[in-house]
């Protein structure tokens, strides 16, 4: 009789070739884990997983509007210091006759510009919004008694997330300081 050898306990090639297959098999996903895991490790360590908006609302500006012209403008540095996205949805102004809009401004051809109004704005997290002439702002109807320069007239941005965000802007001549 002769003995057939078994083919799976050879000592030889065949074994280390599948060990090596299996290893390698086995590591590359423990690998990619690992590299996950570390990448989550370092996210929680900085506080910012799964932590809600943090809004910050600084640097008010309403600009003083000319005689004669309904509506007027207002700027805000928003900052999202938090680890979640966040939406402003609505402004509202005790001050002011009627509702402020958020507004974006586009250019047209030769350099004539408009304004379009706009629902929200998202701030992502950690990041900020600097609202300027030539992007988004608010469009604030004048009241019918005159502002003067350095009053102050409270706002309340509401946010989707965070909720009203109470603020004042102080009332500027437009061109006396920067709105970038």
């Amino acid at each position: 009789m002769r003995r057939i050898k078994d083919r799976l306990s050879s000592p030889r090639g065949f074994d280390r070739r599948r060990l090596r297959d299996g290893t390698l098999a086995v590591l590359v996903p423990v690998a990619a884990c690992s590299v996950a895991l570390a990448g989550l490790t370092t996210w929680v360590g900085t506080g910012r997983a799964g932590s809600p908006a943090r809004i910050r609302v600084t640097e008010g500006r309403v600009l003083l509007p000319s005689a004669g012209v309904p509506d007027t403008a207002a700027f805000f540095r928003i900052a999202n210091e938090g680890g979640s996205a966040d939406a402003l949805v609505r402004i509202t102004a005790r001050d002011v006759p009627g509702d402020v809009t958020l507004s974006r401004h586009r250019m047209k051809q030769g350099n004539a510009a408009y304004r379009s109004a706009i629902d929200s704005v998202s701030v992502t997290a950690g990041d900020s919004l600097a609202m300027s002439p030539s992007g988004i702002d608010l469009t604030v109807p004048a009241p019918s008694h005159a502002w003067r320069s350095g009053d102050l007239v409270p706002f309340t941005l509401e946010f989707r997330r965070s909720g009203p965000v109470r603020v004042l802007a102080v009332v500027v001549r437009p061109g006396t300081v920067s709105l970038q």
